[in-house]
């Protein structure tokens, strides 16, 4: 497997048990619809957390949540859409990112609720 992919799959792990410490419930992970994929979605007080989780190996480049541009928010928007209706949920949606910058020996995460709006 790719190092990136690794360090990818590492971040997913790591972004479960912050959300588990705070009390989220995991409900899915890596959910598929059409070209979407959501990394996690997640439950607590009846809303849905949509998480978007960004790995990066140093912030040379810039912070992990600078990575979600608006091809990848239109395409969590529509999928969750889909995830929303075809179990016909009733809850509030929200989309977070969880941002993860590897810093020898140990990783920086933060997890950012509302990170952005969709229309």
């Amino acid at each position: 497997m790719a190092k990136h992919n690794e360090l990818g799959e590492l971040g997913e792990e790591l972004a479960v048990e912050l959300l588990q410490k705070k009390n989220y419930q995991i409900i899915e992970r890596n959910w598929r619809y059409k070209k979407a994929e959501i990394d996690i979605i997640a439950l607590k007080n009846n809303i849905l957390a949509v998480v978007e989780v960004k790995t990066r190996s140093s912030d040379y480049f810039g912070n992990p949540q600078d990575f979600v541009n608006q091809k990848k928010i239109q395409l969590l928007v529509e999928a969750v859409n889909e995830y929303v209706i075809s179990r016909d949920l009733d809850v509030e949606v929200r989309f977070d990112i969880i941002a993860i910058t590897k810093n020898h020996p140990h990783f920086d995460i933060e997890h950012l609720e509302d990170a952005f709006l969709h229309f």
